[in-house]
């Protein structure tokens, strides 16, 4: 009986991501915008104009951090666009891992692009496991190239001002994200936009608009919900029912919490 609310709240979620699914198929999921996310066009664009390459940074993260995954699904929609732009993008990598899988990425992103003919396998290339040897080799090449844009998305520390420094002084357009909190002022500082925590998480569902992925992020946001407001009910129950001394009533509320 102690988790019949998490049986109960398991299968209200359920219900309602397979109702986001059904809905977002058919009319599609609204998603409030980020600013971040809608200037990639835009830098992809200038990036074509400008007949200058595009340097993304998935960070130094391991494909076990979530940061990384995120980064790596929006690289999959960045190198789509960037296909149909028929523009020129590069991905220097600290882990030879994420390298391998955003290899995989980026090759299919140019397939449904329709453009396999101009994937080349040095798109992703690694550069060094230590991380001020890699943060001075990319600084290096965005010096050398100066790149119309630079994407800075996944696990960042103290690398994060040195890399977007070198990009803001050649000029980039830069958009960045990270869910590490400590380097987002630097970040801020530095780049035009900043994707702030869960905006990174929410970044492939918003460019791919894929009904799952969209699904998935409303019950997120359903489930954060039904958190918040129990405890708001749950405080005001548990203080109703100490001023009345209702002891057992008071008990019943605290253990459903205990439960969760």
């Amino acid at each position: 009986m102690d988790r019949l609310n998490n049986i109960v709240l398991l299968i209200v979620i359920v219900i309602v991501f397979f109702w986001a699914v059904s809905h977002a198929k058919r009319k599609g999921l609204f998603i409030r915008r980020i600013a971040g996310l809608d200037a990639i066009d835009e830098a992809i664009g200038r990036a074509t104009e400008m007949g200058k390459p595009i340097y993304y940074v998935p960070g130094i993260g391991t494909m076990s951090s979530i940061s990384t995954i995120a980064s790596a699904f929006i690289l999959g929609e960045v190198s789509k666009k960037v296909a149909q732009y028929d523009s020129q993008i590069k991905v220097p990598h600290y882990d030879p891992i994420v390298m391998t899988v955003c290899k995989e990425i980026v090759k299919q992103s140019y397939m449904e692009a329709g453009r396999p003919d101009s994937y080349r396998e040095d798109i992703n290339f690694f550069v060094s496991q230590d991380q001020f040897s890699y943060a001075a080799s990319v600084d290096g090449m965005i010096s050398r190239e100066k790149p119309a844009a630079c994407f800075f998305m996944g696990y960042f520390m103290a690398e994060s001002l040195l890399l977007a420094e070198v990009g803001a002084t050649s000029g980039a357009i830069q958009i960045a994200g990270t869910d590490i909190e400590s380097q987002l002022p630097f970040f801020f500082t530095a780049c035009d936009y900043t994707l702030i925590g869960e905006e990174l998480y929410a970044a492939g569902a918003y460019l791919s608009k894929e009904p799952m992925l969209l699904s998935a992020l409303k019950v997120q946001d359903f489930g954060k919900l039904v958190v918040m407001v129990s405890v708001f009910f749950g405080i005001i129950l548990v203080a109703a029912g100490a001023a009345l001394h209702w002891d057992s009533f008071v008990n019943v509320i605290l253990n459903l919490f205990k439960a969760y």
